[in-house]
């Protein structure tokens, strides 16, 4: 039994944990993905009749999953790290963003937060000319896991589309009648305590590369936050094909040189003039990498930024070897402009 999963699909086990799928490339018989919702008497939120918790930070994550599931963290040698992966055959269900909105649109009635997140989709669409096929909504939308405050979590596939969407929402933020608008400083700041959880930086520095993003932000007073991913023809890579390696740890600078994957998931910032400040003293580091959301949209062609993570020998079949920072992984993840 193989399963097709990509960024932004859910998959839920036998034993009715649900998992956010992580990225294009999974092991044949296993898929990563990481825990999201369980069930448990003390959560607020109900389907069926059974009552979950939504699980927030990567922190607490692993800690549940070490304390309750140690079975999804396994070693992974393609990857050289601990990981959580989702055996297959555990698998009861798989969650599609498209297939979810294939339902909202036929459905008759919706609830607020479902009539809000078809009416961003159709928005989108309908501004950058993009077919319905390409779109999808994910997050706890997906599975019926939302509550009156959730935000909504629009996916865009294909880089064609996503380059449309990105312009068209770049234009919605830019109107002054658009129901689509930046954060506000006291709803940037909210955003920096709960990412803080996770993921330790200044508050200046938060808020000098969120504030200009385009993929977050408010629609009807609601959160959004668009994820693009691209489409299944456009990534050559295959389980095994790329062998990564931890070399350590480090604090570079450097000067993004190619940004144009900075807005999908995962995101890849191309890279010149390294300087590595502290930590795994290494050559060429070429790319800044991030398997999280949050790391989309952080610096631009140009620009000079700090940054600071795992750092990953990369060998292809047959090409030269080259390295990369990755984020994400640790609290003290980081990359900010310098």
């Amino acid at each position: 039994m193989e399963i097709r999963v990509r960024e932004g699909d859910v998959i839920e086990t036998v034993s009715h944990l649900f998992f956010d799928v992580k990225g294009l490339v999974h092991p044949p018989s296993r898929i990563v993905a990481f825990i999201r919702y369980v069930p448990s008497s003390e959560g607020n939120r109900k389907r069926n009749e059974t009552t979950y918790r939504k699980v927030y930070s990567l922190s607490e994550r692993y800690t549940l999953l070490k304390e309750a599931f140690p079975r999804y963290l396994v070693y992974d040698s393609v990857f050289d790290e601990n990981l959580c992966e989702v055996p297959v055959k555990t698998v009861k269900r798989h969650y599609k963003p498209v297939d979810r909105l294939k339902n909202l649109r036929c459905e008759d009635k919706l609830d607020e937060v479902e009539a809000q997140a078809l009416r961003l989709l159709k928005l989108l669409k309908e501004t950058a000319r993009v077919s319905w096929s390409r779109l999808g909504v994910s997050g706890s939308i997906l599975v019926k896991l939302h509550t009156p405050a959730s935000d909504v979590d629009p996916v865009v596939y294909g880089s064609k589309s996503c380059y449309k969407v990105y312009s068209a929402l770049k234009s919605l933020l830019e109107e002054k009648k658009s129901q689509v608008r930046p954060y506000r400083p006291d709803e940037l700041k909210k955003l920096f305590d709960f990412r803080s959880r996770d993921t330790v930086t200044s508050f200046e520095d938060f808020v000098r590369t969120e504030s200009r993003k385009v993929l977050q932000g408010m629609f009807m007073e609601r959160e959004y936050f668009v994820r693009f991913v691209k489409d299944w023809n456009e990534v050559e890579e295959r389980y095994g094909t790329i062998q990564y390696n931890n070399v350590g740890y480090a604090r570079i600078e450097a000067k993004v040189m190619d940004d144009s994957e900075m807005i999908f998931t995962p995101c890849c910032y191309r890279i010149e003039d390294v300087k590595v400040i502290e930590g795994a003293n290494v050559e060429p580091i070429e790319e800044i990498v991030s398997f999280r959301g949050r790391f989309c949209e952080q610096a631009r062609n140009d620009e000079t930024v700090i940054a600071q993570g795992k750092v990953e020998r990369v060998q292809e079949l047959d090409k030269r070897e080259h390295y990369r920072l990755l984020l994400g992984n640790n609290i003290s993840d980081y990359m900010i402009l310098a």
